[in-house]
């Protein structure tokens, strides 16, 4: 086990830690000896992947904490349990997130809510719960790190999910606007912007494409791929390991960063 990503005894909590982005980070810190609280709404995902991390990583003791990221009640007892359980989060990882795809003529109130409650709200409701015995820590020495996973949809425009990039652009901001709160306190704050990532979600994107264009799902995923330069979807362990070094303790001045994973999407 590499001693460059740890400091002794740190608590890692990640949010939609279920499947895709948020089961390789769980896994990936697991490896690297963090401890791990893994959060989602359906016990049974999070029992189910628990058993893979341990399956990986003998001996790791796995705490589970259910909850609903939209309702600030769900997420505070959630978060109790996990502290009862494993002492402060040191490492909260906002990862639960929900694209839905309809034209802005169609985009009615229920689904703008549904989107900004998910992946904007969710986000905040996870800070609030975890910051003040994040603080406290670091003030006794172990740094804090809150890492937001949000899009390239937070960072530019698509088509057909206007309401997910408006969430996705509202993690951006309270990213920055935190990271200037926290910098003298001893917490960072960065965001982690993926493109096109190997997940439910591009798989449910897929679907999308599909039924509404009649293409192949081959045709459906070249589609998305064809969006990376690289001509290829991002893995969830590329995005995994972005956390990582985010966690590490040379990473102190990395802090209100956007940090996109798109294969040069936005570099052109």
């Amino acid at each position: 086990m590499s001693d460059t990503h740890i400091l002794p005894h740190r608590h890692a909590l990640i949010t939609g830690a279920g499947s895709g982005i948020g089961a390789a980070i769980a896994l990936t810190l697991a490896q690297q000896g963090y401890l791990i609280t893994l959060a989602g709404r359906s016990r049974e995902r999070l029992q189910e992947q628990a058993e893979q991390i341990r399956a990986q990583v003998p001996h790791l003791s796995v705490c589970l904490a259910p909850m609903d990221v939209t309702q600030p009640e769900s997420v505070s007892a959630a978060v109790e349990h996990a502290q009862r359980q494993r002492g402060p989060i040191h490492v909260l990882v906002n990862n639960a997130g929900q694209a839905l795809s309809q034209p802005f003529s169609k985009t009615d109130v229920t689904l703008w809510q549904q989107m900004l409650d998910v992946n904007l709200s969710g986000t905040f409701h996870c800070i609030q719960a975890v910051l003040p015995e994040m603080l406290q820590a670091a003030r006794q020495g172990t740094p804090g790190r809150i890492i937001n996973i949000a899009s390239t949809a937070g960072l530019k425009g698509y088509a057909y999910v206007s309401a997910y990039v408006a969430a996705k652009h509202g993690v951006i901001g309270l990213t920055k606007a935190l990271a200037l709160e926290l910098a003298g306190k001893g917490v960072t704050v960065n965001a982690i912007c993926p493109g096109y990532t190997e997940t439910d979600i591009v798989r449910h994107a897929i679907k999308n494409i599909i039924q509404k264009t009649g293409q192949s799902e081959d045709q459906a995923r070249q589609a998305l791929a064809a969006r990376n330069p690289q001509q290829r979807l991002v893995q969830p362990q590329e995005v995994a390991q972005s956390v990582l070094w985010l966690c590490a303790p040379g990473s102190d001045a990395i802090n209100g960063q956007a940090l996109a994973i798109d294969g040069g999407e936005l570099a052109g």
